[in-house]
């Protein structure tokens, strides 16, 4: 390996292009020709002594090499900026960008509101706020943090538990009046229901009585959506019956546009957390975000904390 050759820009050049899967759309991002983001990728395979990306007219794709080099060079490039911002805060206010991954209509409700009072307290750092109910590879798409609502899988990240969010069964009171209000969860069965796609199981309601009994009802109806605004949105219609986050409704069940339905039975709530890539959570704004966040999403309506 001729190590003077590897060096940060060609580091960067090759994790854009494993990111993006295409070397012209990397020269439109830096504003370059293709051939020299293709000359600086040459360059590194040359001095790293092995392909690092493979390619086809249709495709680029990392090599069995390429794929733990690139895992490499995300480390490398993070520890260099953390560096730099370390540096820099060292000297002053804190400084630079946090880039989050929200939950999407938990982020438009209520997390945006807590960046912006985060922003007047530190107005040297950025918040790249990505709103998604994807669960998509933090790494992968340079994310700092993410808050996620469910179970999750990926040991790899720091885990923050936030809370747990409540749940219950709403609907418009124009609804109920014109097709009768639930008297029991298997009431539920002759009812428009409103249906989260993204949501696994959204077909069955497992409801817990006031005895504890736990009674799962089948739940469907004509529509179906993948956002928890339209959820809101068909809910304020007056389209049907829906569980939903309290967060989510809680304007309009004060304001009496929706009501609860079977309010002595629950649903099951969901676990609330921030998720910290590891090798970001040294980073002071980094931090002071996370500790920021854990400390105001509590006051939310319907997050209570974790047993």
């Amino acid at each position: 390996m001729d190590i003077s050759n590897v060096t940060l820009e060609r580091m960067r050049t090759f994790v854009r292009i494993a990111d993006r899967g295409s070397l012209s759309a990397v020269g439109r991002e830096l504003g370059v020709g293709q051939s020299t983001v293709s000359r600086q990728l040459r360059e590194l395979e040359e001095a790293v002594g092995v392909p690092l990306l493979s390619r086809t007219t249709r495709r680029v794709a990392l090599t069995d090499e390429g794929s733990r080099y690139y895992a490499n060079c995300l480390q490398i490039l993070q520890l260099v900026e953390q560096a730099g911002s370390e540096a820099r805060g060292a000297g002053g206010a804190p400084s630079g960008t946090v880039r989050v991954s929200c939950t999407a209509a938990l982020g438009i409700l209520h997390v945006a509101g807590l960046i912006f009072a985060f922003q007047d307290r530190y107005p040297g750092i950025g918040v790249d706020f990505s709103l998604t109910d994807e669960r998509i590879d933090l790494v992968r798409e340079g994310a700092d943090i993410a808050l996620r609502l469910g179970p999750l899988t990926d040991s790899s990240l720091k885990l923050r538990p936030l809370g747990r969010s409540q749940r219950l069964l709403v609907a418009a009171p124009d609804y109920l009046a014109a097709h009768g209000r639930p008297l029991a969860p298997e009431d539920l069965a002759g009812h428009e229901g409103i249906r989260m796609t993204n949501v696994e199981g959204s077909e069955r309601l497992v409801l817990r009585g006031p005895d504890g009994e736990s009674h799962a009802v089948p739940f469907g109806g004509r529509f179906r959506v993948d956002h928890g605004l339209g959820a809101r949105e068909a809910l304020a219609a007056g389209r049907g019956i829906a569980p939903a986050h309290r967060w989510l409704v809680d304007d309009l069940l004060r304001d009496g546009r929706l009501e609860a339905v079977l309010p002595a039975y629950s649903l099951p709530s969901v676990p609330l957390n921030t998720l910290i890539v590891p090798e970001r959570a040294g980073i002071s704004r980094v931090r002071l975000l996370v500790e920021f966040l854990a400390a105001r999403i509590g006051a939310m309506p319907g997050i209570v904390p974790a047993p």
